[in-house]
């Protein structure tokens, strides 16, 4: 017998065949809803005006943010029209060194930049052995530490690129439009969960403090890329950007020692089979050392040593080469964390190396400076 607490029924869809489920209902209270929309308008906005109001004291200015989505719209440009175009590669170096406008004007022809920070930049120039719309040239950058290592802090854009959907595409184009220009705290060093990341919280027995690499340049739409004004111009930030860099200057360990130096002749290897593959097309490779001070130097110098990796790159892959160190023009630049030119240095540094480029190797290029005197 059933239970008197329990003896309802409830009907469900299956014992009315033919009848729809109904609807349940709840009712609204009446309550001032446009006033409480406005209100939650107003109070949002007061919040995100005072976060951006927070930035903006900072020293931060609206900018492109250097997403995988701007980076796929320059690649794209050589499958589309730009593919006899010189192409540069490399890490943060090429990409906040190399001044486009600079180099546009020297040669006639505006290259298409592809560096990407911390990232080796051989996945990139192998992707470009494969694509028969590339016949122009490649500069590639050689930051010892990212290049000879591998390391692919940024490796994904390629796979970005490949697979990239039509949302991801507008959703690029409506940001780099209309929300970028105009807020400077749209970006990822700024977001409030990063922010809180980075506090000085304690640390739990056992763990060492490691801060991630800040803010350092910033972008245009085609990804012409400078140094930040604050880092040059605030000393306490300059402080944190070097002590940033020295968290990775101590030497390697034996184990650590012998797992780079199997690195190093394997993306040697990998470069020799694409610069070959490349040569077989008619696309000439050019490697490129830019300058790098201090610490930083003293580093690459010890644990990468020229003569184990740049000229052994050069020797194996039979390309051209310019190092800084072997060029006077290349040298006595500011460099205010030790691995990136100031940004008022750029156009002089990209002078310099288009004319070292063009009147030893790539010697079809104009003249540097028969065309600067033309313009003048």
């Amino acid at each position: 017998m059933p239970s008197s607490t329990f003896s309802f029924e409830r009907l469900t869809a299956a014992d009315r065949p033919g009848i729809a489920q109904p609807v349940p209902q709840r009712d609204i209270p009446p309550l001032p809803w446009t006033a409480l929309f406005v209100a939650a308008l107003l109070v949002s906005s007061a919040l995100v005006g005072a976060w951006e109001w927070h930035w903006r004291r900072f020293g931060v200015e609206p900018a492109i943010a250097n997403s995988f989505g701007l980076w796929s719209i320059q690649r794209n440009r050589i499958d589309k029209v730009d593919g006899r175009r010189t192409v540069l590669l490399g890490a943060s170096r090429v990409l906040f060194d190399i001044d486009l406008d600079t180099w546009e004007r020297l040669s006639g022809s505006r290259p298409i930049q592809l560096a990407l920070e911390g990232t080796s930049p051989l996945p990139f120039l192998e992707d470009l052995a494969k694509d028969p719309n590339f016949t122009g040239r490649a500069l590639v950058g050689v930051a010892p530490d990212v290049f000879f290592s591998g390391f692919e802090y940024r490796g994904k854009a390629l796979e970005y690129f490949h697979h990239e959907s039509p949302g991801q595409k507008v959703g690029q184009w409506l940001s780099m439009h209309f929300v970028e220009p105009f807020l400077a705290f749209d970006d990822g060093d700024f977001a409030l969960a990063t922010v809180l990341q980075r506090q000085d919280w304690p640390l739990r027995p056992g763990m060492t403090p490691n801060v991630r690499v800040r803010k350092l340049s910033v972008s245009e739409a085609d990804r012409n890329t400078r140094m930040w004004r604050k880092v040059e111009e605030d000393p306490a930030y300059r402080a944190l950007a070097q002590s940033i860099w020295k968290q990775d200057f101590d030497p390697p360990d034996a184990k650590e020692r012998a797992e780079l130096d199997d690195a190093v002749i394997k993306q040697i290897e990998r470069a020799a089979k694409v610069v070959a593959t490349l040569r077989e097309r008619h696309v000439d490779v050019i490697f490129v050392r830019l300058p790098t001070a201090g610490p930083y130097l003293e580093y690459e110098n010890s644990v990468l040593p020229r003569g184990s990796t740049w000229d052994l790159l050069l020797e194996k892959t039979g390309a051209h080469g310019v190092h800084f160190q072997d060029h006077p023009q290349l040298q006595g630049f500011e460099i205010p964390e030790w691995s990136h030119i100031a940004a008022h240095e750029r156009p002089r540094l990209t002078a310099a190396l288009y004319g070292i480029i063009q009147e030893t190797y790539w010697t079809d290029l104009p003249p540097a400076a028969k065309r600067a005197s033309s313009e003048r």
